[in-house]
């Protein structure tokens, strides 16, 4: 089967029901509830620039199954032009969202063709789960399945230890084996896009390690969202069902964040991954590199995010006409800056990508977790802050899209005119900014970006004991102990 279209993955969620909550109220079809439909919307635009004749060499590759073509974000890269090839694919699929959706499918297709290049780490567990990654790869490609994930435990209470207090009350559990397969019960957090998509997938987390008798939390797997007992339980919607004119990214790009619930789910054994090696699920990151391609997806949409604020800044001092004062100048070479740092970043994990023991080519961890870990942490609430600055009053002096078609219409468009723009054309940019610096929407994804890694903590004691230092230290020695 090809790539597939928008309506065909619409018909699939349409076809497999799954069990939704939001507000109190059980969805009952994700493609047409009101907080839902949109991003169902934004995700079959995504898999349509598949079919655009202008776009399909860059979107896709010859499946090695079929011949057909297939999303490229599926492709085991082994050369350098496999690699750019993709990162060319995912800024386009990143551009759709302005990089809004952290869990466009490209983010998942990751992991798991990272997983298919390196089978052979789950080999360790048991001889069937390399088959198991490899044939569960295939599927995802020739089904072109979208997948969320879900990997923090839900805890009582939480300790300053390095790994999390986890109990059997909340925490996801394996607490059967059957012949049919395992058999799991508990909780699991944040399935981002968990409602519109095919299929959840459950893996440990490097910043959430597990205690080494924490055996009845250890696997991995993957299953339908659409199997009985698996409910997934929604925030508040960003959608609230305004125009695009007044909330353009919360009206198209809401990907949703859920707590998923499993009341004693079966997991097929072809399913399942890793199995009670504790050892194994900690390191499954470093040990297959797969970080480094997830990281490789999410630096590249850092980057478009980065560009599309620094667009979208100067925009605002354009129609404001404030670009000959200093201050402004200087918060939008920030941004520059800003932008600039995150492409050598990526330049540099491209440049420095070296093969991983199992022949797959994978970018530079170094450079993917600086990027990452300035953007959440620094760089994007100080994008956000600049809006703010740059936008001043214009971001609250905002009429709406029914004003203009009101009688206050004429005072309207005299009033709020620049220079340089109309008053039409003002308000639409200004709605983008709020949307992007003040909204609800905007605050989700502060939040997002700042804790999209996990534990900025926990990943800054793990980069701390994991870092090869002692090269400098003996730089440092070697010019103490220099003659005079």
């Amino acid at each position: 089967m090809p790539a597939r279209t928008g309506q065909e993955y619409i018909d699939e969620l349409k076809n497999r029901p799954r069990e939704v909550w939001i507000r109190g109220e059980r969805v009952d079809d994700v493609t047409t509830h009101p907080g839902l439909k949109n991003g169902v919307k934004a995700v079959a635009a995504l898999y349509d620039m598949q079919h655009d004749p202008t776009l399909r060499e860059e979107m896709t590759f010859a499946s090695p199954s079929t011949g057909d073509p297939v999303g490229l974000s599926f492709q085991i890269p082994r050369t350098a032009d496999d690699l750019m090839r993709k990162r060319e694919m995912m800024s386009r699929w990143a551009w759709a969202s302005c990089g809004m959706m952290g869990r466009s499918p490209d983010f998942m297709n990751s992991i798991f063709t990272a997983w298919a290049g390196s089978a052979d780490y789950f080999a360790q567990d048991r001889p069937e789960f390399k088959k198991n990654v490899l044939n569960y790869h295939e599927f995802l490609r020739e089904n072109d399945v979208t997948l969320t994930h879900a990997l923090v435990n839900l805890q009582r209470s939480r300790t300053p230890a390095s790994a999390d207090n986890l109990t059997e009350e909340v925490a996801l559990t394996a607490v059967k084996q059957t012949d049919a397969g395992l058999v799991v019960r508990g909780s699991r957090v944040l399935a981002t896009l968990g409602p519109i998509s095919d299929e959840i997938a459950i893996y440990p987390v490097a910043s959430h390690r597990l205690a080494d008798d924490d055996w009845k939390h250890s696997f991995s797997f993957s299953i339908p969202c659409d199997t009985p007992g698996v409910k997934f339980l929604c925030r508040e919607s960003l959608d609230q069902g305004r125009s695009h004119f007044d909330h353009p990214l919360g009206s198209r790009f809401e990907e949703m964040d859920t707590v998923v619930f499993f009341d004693n789910v079966l997991v097929p054994w072809e399913r399942v991954f890793l199995l009670g090696n504790v050892e194994l699920c900690n390191n499954y990151g470093t040990g297959t590199m797969s970080n480094s391609h997830t990281g490789y997806q999410v630096l590249n949409r850092c980057l478009v995010k980065t560009e599309f604020m620094l667009g979208l800044a100067d925009l605002i001092v354009e129609t404001l006409g404030s670009g000959s004062i200093p201050h402004i100048q200087e918060q939008v070479a920030e941004l520059i800056t800003y932008r600039d740092m995150m492409r050598a970043c990526l330049r540099a994990a491209e440049a420095d990508a070296r093969p991983n023991q199992y022949g797959m080519l994978c970018p530079a961890m170094g450079p993917i977790q600086a990027g990452r870990t300035l953007f959440g942490r620094t760089l994007y609430p100080r994008m956000i802050e600049i809006i703010q600055l740059l936008g001043t009053s214009s971001l609250m002096a905002l009429p709406a899209e029914a004003d203009f078609e009101s009688g206050i219409a004429p005072e309207v468009n005299h009033y709020l005119a620049t220079d340089s723009t109309d008053a039409w054309e003002r308000s639409k940019l200004f709605h983008l900014a709020w949307d992007a610096s003040c909204s609800s929407f905007s605050g989700r994804q502060v939040l997002y970006e700042r804790m999209f890694g996990g534990n900025p903590v926990r990943n800054a004691m793990m980069l701390f004991s994991n870092y090869d230092k002692e090269p400098f230290r003996q730089q440092v020695r070697a010019f103490l102990n220099a003659d005079d």
